[in-house]
């Protein structure tokens, strides 16, 4: 009947679609469609009873692999968005959703699977009408057609793309990608490591950030890498990627993001055209650092209280934080400064007098260091650094791939007192938005038992993030062990919140503080290491007390479980922290259904727990899947396990032993299980 009623709307539309009337049966045709809830409505989407039956004359269809997946919900996921906007008049928003509908699947059909064709096939039509009815409003929109049904599957990421052999064919990253990311993304990322990325060799380029992996094999709808070229978020200072530039790299992307150069681990600028090295190649690193021993306790000199505040306090610039790194030593991590430079090891464990660091120190070994004017360091800072060498350069074993400033704040904060971070983290506010381009003479404070809160906003703004931010913390303490102390002691110190009163004014927070993008639809996020405490959320004038807390609870939560104990990972904080406040509860069906789509397509495109927990998914996806792992850690059977983990980090475990011990399973263990259970 449905379709009957489509027919004959469709046939009156061409008959009077040169006048009003053509407009009046437009409306009446998409009025009957959005209450059938068939064309594009905000409601869930139905396959006909046509589709079906062809569907089911085909055979049944193979299942579709994580990157269909994500294509088909993708898609589906713009058509509704054309539905909501077009239900409300706004025919422009519809017809720029209904574009990257048709962009994502004209994207698809490069390497297409019959299933997939399947899949989108009740979309496509849908498509095809709602083009119709938006151009007879104005709308200008690209030609659609329904693609013909692929005979065969083309994989993209078949095993022979995925051998160690070098591809010959398509799209070359050697002679054809190398060149466009060196020259539009070398000064941040390769010369530097803005917002925590190197794109200094293929492997570091698909390993990805922390917040995750940038490019996924065959998929350029959920690679970050072109959606924030796209965008126009990337490149930053002025720089830009042409189309053809642009469509180079999807080509490369959608054939497999494939290497064809010698050695995977080379640095891009060592790569020539044809796959052939530079005559001088820099040398691959290592997968794994040359380790060093654990402290015995016997040990007169501290790495982290002693050695790593010399060398961040004297090389700064030139080895730490430098965009070009002086004499191929790199010493952001520990770990980098024993893999050495281009005069090779820098330190001989067990005698520090014949390592060549205390050598260049002391000026023994060619020029003094540090160089640049710099002021030569004490006899007694020599010594100590030394001291520490020849006593076997002992250091815990999550200290080595810390950052070094990292491991110098946090042994500044183990010795400060709770008022003295309370004041740290107030200058660094201060500096933050000065950073922001804030207006410093309008920059509110407020201050509660657990919070100092900041913002250009009014008073009662601020009083109402204030209020929704200790309400969120207690809340988020009744899943938490005792803590001791006063209430400045609960996050060893204040902690910040940043008020931010436009969306535009939080990315722009989180691209000139964090050096990152964060995701479209946030509101809010948490930052915590140690002496950074801190939240950041929108919250305007016009916004409602409801509205704050809703998009303060859940990072206000993470927070509180991130700062238990140390070295706690994100997945842990962000999944917990959003499921014992209720985060994922206020959501309108379509959010849920999008969020729920986001976990199928995480759990499906991962081989392994070591995947999720080595940050292998976009940070959307990750963090719906930190949340449905949280919620099972809640659950019934697992509720005391997980209380005597949170037990265990207040009293000062590492998170791998105090998860193990509370859960008597293995964090990665945990999580492979409950993939097999999911799936």
């Amino acid at each position: 009947m449905l379709v009957t009623m489509i027919q004959v709307v469709s046939k009156e539309i061409q008959i009077v679609s040169n006048g009003n009337v053509g407009r009046t049966a437009l409306r009446v045709f998409a009025a009957v469609t959005l209450v059938a809830g068939t064309l594009l409505a905000t409601c869930s989407w139905q396959v006909s009873t046509a589709d079906a039956q062809e569907t089911n004359s085909r055979g049944a269809a193979k299942p579709l692999d994580a990157r269909s997946r994500t294509i088909v919900q993708s898609v589906e996921l713009q058509v509704k968005r054309a539905g909501a906007a077009y239900s409300k008049g706004d025919y422009e928003t519809s017809g720029e959703a209904l574009r990257k509908a048709i962009g994502q699947i004209d994207v698809a059909g490069n390497a297409a699977s019959p299933g997939l064709h399947d899949a989108l096939l009740p979309t496509m039509r849908r498509i095809i009408n709602a083009r119709a009815m938006l151009e007879l409003e104005g709308v200008t929109l690209p030609p659609f057609r329904l693609p013909a049904r692929p005979e065969a599957t083309a994989d993209p990421m078949s095993e022979a793309d995925a051998s160690s052999e070098p591809a010959t064919d398509g799209v070359s990253f050697v002679s054809e990608v190398a060149p466009i990311l060196v020259d539009k993304c070398g000064g941040c990322h390769i010369r530097g490591n803005k917002g925590g990325f190197t794109l200094q060799s293929f492997a570091k380029l698909m390993e990805g950030p922390s917040e995750g992996v940038v490019v996924f094999p065959g998929d350029v709808i959920g690679s970050r890498l072109i959606e924030t070229i796209e965008t126009g978020d990337m490149p930053r200072g002025g720089g830009k990627v042409s189309k053809e530039q642009l469509d180079t790299l999807k080509q490369w992307v959608i054939q497999g993001a494939r290497f064809d150069g010698p050695d995977p681990a080379a640095m891009l600028t060592s790569l020539k055209g044809g796959g052939a090295a530079a005559d001088t190649p820099a040398a691959p690193e290592p997968d794994q650092p040359t380790m060093v021993g654990k402290p015995t306790g016997n040990e007169t000199v501290s790495f982290s209280k002693d050695v790593a505040p010399l060398l961040v306090e004297n090389c700064n610039g030139c080895h730490l934080d430098a965009m070009q790194t002086r004499g191929g030593l790199r010493m952001d991590t520990l770990a980098q400064m024993l893999r050495g430079g281009d005069s090779g090891s820098v330190m001989q464990p067990g005698d520090g007098e014949a390592s060549l660091l205390v050598q260049k120190l002391r000026g023994s070994a060619g020029d003094r260091m540090p160089a640049g004017g710099r002021p030569p360091l004490s006899d007694s800072d020599i010594e100590l650094i030394s001291t520490w060498i020849s006593e076997g350069a002992k250091v815990d074993e999550a200290l080595v791939q810390t950052p070094m400033k990292v491991v110098t704040a946090q042994a500044w904060l183990s010795a400060a007192a709770s008022p003295e971070v309370s004041e740290r983290r107030a200058e660094i506010a201060e500096s933050d938005f000065r950073l922001a381009g804030a207006d410093m003479s309008r920059l509110q404070k407020q201050v509660t038992d657990h919070f100092a809160v900041w913002g250009d906003v009014s008073p009662a703004t601020l009083e109402a993030v204030a209020e929704s931010a200790e309400a969120a913390l207690v809340q988020a303490q009744k899943f938490l062990p005792p803590a001791d102390g006063t209430p400045e002691d609960f996050f060893h110190g204040k902690a910040s919140v940043y008020v931010l009163t436009k969306r535009y004014d939080y990315s722009e927070f989180a691209k000139m503080v964090e050096g990152r993008s964060v995701p479209a639809d946030w509101q809010s996020h948490w930052k915590y290491d140690g002496i950074r405490a801190y939240v950041a959320v929108v919250a305007s004038e016009r916004a409602t007390e409801e509205e704050i807390a809703q998009r303060v609870k859940a990072t206000v939560a993470s927070l509180a479980v991130v700062s238990r104990g140390e070295a706690v990972p994100r997945w842990f904080a962000e999944g917990l922290g959003t499921a014992i406040s209720g985060g994922e509860t206020k959501r309108d069906r379509n959010e849920n259904l999008r969020r729920q789509a986001e976990l199928v397509t995480a759990v499906g495109s991962l081989k392994s727990g070591k995947d999720f927990l080595n940050g292998k998914l976009p940070p959307e996806r990750a963090d719906r899947m930190a949340v449905a792992i949280a919620e099972s850690l809640l659950s019934r059977q697992n509720r005391r396990g997980l209380d005597a983990v949170l037990r265990n980090l207040q009293s000062g475990q590492p998170f791998s032993q105090a998860f193990q011990t509370g859960m008597n399973t293995t964090p990665i263990a945990y999580v492979d299980a409950w993939l097999q259970w999911v799936q």
